[in-house]
């Protein structure tokens, strides 16, 4: 069993009801084996009435334990999504990045669903494992010794074949498992990817790589069900042996009349429900291995997580900041340095530009003052107070951004807008919209503000207005507006509406803007240049690099 998914919560709990239930489910086997026996050699009403009584309760036991199994997968399922949707979102998009966004979307779906083998068939048949053959081998040994030690012998051949086979079956399931988490990555990639790779004639070889990663996949898939049907062949040969060296010797002792035949059919039908549960055992242990191995790599992901300090300030001051300083910041990816000694000074009105060549360094300060990248030297000081001693939730509520690919999220253009205010109500939503310059369009929309975004696709500037309308909704609560090139990929009118858009949301307020393009330095108050991760101050608005 996994350890550490056997110490979660919600598997701790559904392990003791198991526990519970494999006890009953003993009981039950013993009392329907013996109560048949005397029914069939001594007929009574008695015999018949207990007989009944224990075939109903234990198919009424198979049914509550089989609801109570999904129950309970379920909820270990949605804590396991949980914690990985937390530990993503605690490394932040800097670190998430590093991870191909298919991989995961595999991880949370098909690999959280492969539990399913393990916690609603596998676990449950373990506890079975253990109670049932040892409540049957004791009666059975109350019964007739002999064939208890024979039974006794015999029962540890299964675990010991299936044991053999199964080391085999693990390291081929975790091949399998990689070779599916790769084919989701990619394939979602090359969904993603697929007007550039149509744009350079691209996709025939992607589709013929698609398929190549698909065939390894069934390839390695056949192989693990080979292995799977072939182990089961080896434990089903077993226990039909074990039982067959029980019977013979209880057939011929009952001719002997060395034997009665109550107690030769309790033997008889108490034998093969002692080998039972470990045949089953073998076979959805098969079933359990793809789980598992999707189990090891969700533990990767919850492990990388960061850990969250201990804050010794919970939250922010109630007063609007007086200062945002990086004080000697440096930051590291690697062996790469993205920022290095940046001293940044910015007072409450400035508006500070930062221009510079691609890949400067821009993007990864503003992920600095969000709390999405750690500095590796230095300190982010918010009012004289390091960023890392602060609830990052309280700050990031008082900060306005807008990044350069802003995301659309599935539901209604008004849902998006109120994407970091939920509450708000829907005239404030429209009012937002307006201050963007985003009403004409989204009133166009077939449903305008309930318009469902999965059903009708927007253009680059008006994506980037429903962003501006976000920004704007926090404007009375945010106190520093981060802009991350706003105006990127857009065409003359769209950025001029979203440069507008910017220079009212700005006003009076303070801001950090990244800036490739000039139209956007008519709202900044002073402009930085920052190149391989150095800040150079220049002493007017001008045209960035």
């Amino acid at each position: 069993m996994d350890r550490r998914l056997m110490r979660l919560g919600p598997v701790r709990h559904y392990a003791m009801v198991l526990a519970g239930s494999a006890v009953l489910a003993a009981i039950l086997i013993v009392g329907q084996a013996v109560s048949l026996a005397y029914l069939l050699t001594r007929f009574s009403m008695t015999a018949a009435s207990a007989c009944l009584a224990f075939v109903v309760l234990r198919g009424v036991h198979g049914a509550v334990a089989g609801a109570v199994a999904g129950r309970a997968t379920a909820r270990v399922k949605a804590h396991l999504r949980a914690e990985l949707l937390a530990a993503a979102t605690a490394r932040g998009p800097g670190r998430l990045g590093e991870q191909r966004a298919g991989e995961l979307a595999t991880l949370a779906g098909r690999g959280v669903d492969g539990l399913d083998g393990y916690l609603a068939a596998y676990l449950p048949q373990v506890f079975l494992a253990v109670t049932v053959p040892l409540g049957a081998l004791a009666w059975l040994a109350w019964t007739d010794l002999r064939s208890a030690v024979i039974v006794g012998l015999t029962v540890p051949l299964i675990p010991v074949f299936g044991v053999l086979v199964g080391r085999q079956t693990g390291a081929r399931t975790k091949h399998q498992w990689h070779l599916l988490q790769r084919l989701g990555g990619h394939f979602l990639d090359t969904v993603i990817g697929l007007p550039t790779l149509r744009t350079f004639g691209a996709e025939r070889s992607q589709v013929r790589r698609v398929r190549a990663m698909a065939e390894a996949y069934r390839v390695a898939t056949m192989r693990t069900l080979r292995l799977a049907f072939l182990s089961a062949l080896v434990l089903e040969l077993v226990a039909t042996v074990s039982v067959a060296l029980v019977a013979v010797p209880v057939g011929l002792r009952l001719l002997d009349g060395r034997m009665t035949l109550t107690a030769a059919l309790v033997v008889l039908l108490l034998a093969p429900e002692a080998y039972l549960p470990l045949r089953a055992l073998g076979t959805r242990f098969h079933a359990s291995q793809e789980g598992l191995a999707a189990s090891a790599e969700i533990f990767k992901v919850l492990d990388a997580a960061p850990v969250a300090p201990v804050l010794t300030l919970p939250r922010l001051p109630d007063a609007r900041f007086a200062s945002l300083v990086l004080d000697r910041v440096e930051v590291r990816h690697g062996d790469v340095v993205a920022l290095r000694d940046l001293t940044l000074d910015v007072r409450p009105g400035d508006r500070v530009a930062l221009v510079g060549p691609s890949g400067g360094g821009k993007s990864t300060l503003l992920a600095l003052v969000l709390g999405f990248v750690t500095p590796s030297s230095g300190r982010v000081l918010v009012d004289g107070v390091d960023l890392a001693g602060l609830d990052l939730a309280a700050w990031r509520a008082r900060l306005a951004w807008m990044p350069q690919r802003p995301h659309l999220f599935a539901g209604t253009v008004a849902g998006n807008i109120r994407l970091g205010a939920p509450q708000t109500p829907s005239p404030l939503v429209v009012e937002a919209a307006v201050a963007a310059d985003a009403d004409a369009f989204i009133r166009a929309l077939p449903q305008g503000y309930d318009t469902d975004l999965t059903r009708h696709g927007l253009s680059s500037g008006q994506v980037q207005r429903l962003a501006m309308a976000r920004a704007f909704l926090r404007r009375d609560t945010a106190d520093l507006l981060l802009l991350d090139e706003p105006t990127a990929r857009l065409d003359p009118v769209g950025e001029a509406a979203v440069v507008a858009a910017a220079a009212r949301l700005a006003a009076g307020r303070t801001a950090l803007l990244v800036a490739h393009r000039p139209a956007l330095l008519s709202i900044a108050t002073r402009v930085v240049e920052i190149s391989d991760g150095v800040a150079t101050p220049r002493l007017s608005a001008g045209v960035p690099a």
